[in-house]
């Protein structure tokens, strides 16, 4: 798979995501943030590192963590 599809990969996924989210309406704000955090860190460190496994957890992971602390 090339770099360019990994990153079209990454993308569709995270719209995918983004869409599915939407759908959530009886979570909490801070559920709300928490998840489209992961979901923005995750398409960040998909692309800032090239589609690898590692960047794309380790910035989900992140993600989540500053968008749980959103307006806490």
């Amino acid at each position: 798979m090339s770099v360019s599809s990994k990153k079209i990969a990454s993308a569709a996924l995270a719209l995918t995501l983004a869409m599915s989210l939407s759908a959530c309406s009886h979570w909490s704000n801070r559920d709300r943030n928490t998840a489209i955090g992961a979901g923005a860190g995750a398409l960040g460190g998909a692309v800032l590192t090239g589609g690898s496994t590692l960047g794309t957890l380790g910035g989900a992971a992140i993600g989540g963590i500053i968008g749980h602390q959103v307006g806490k």
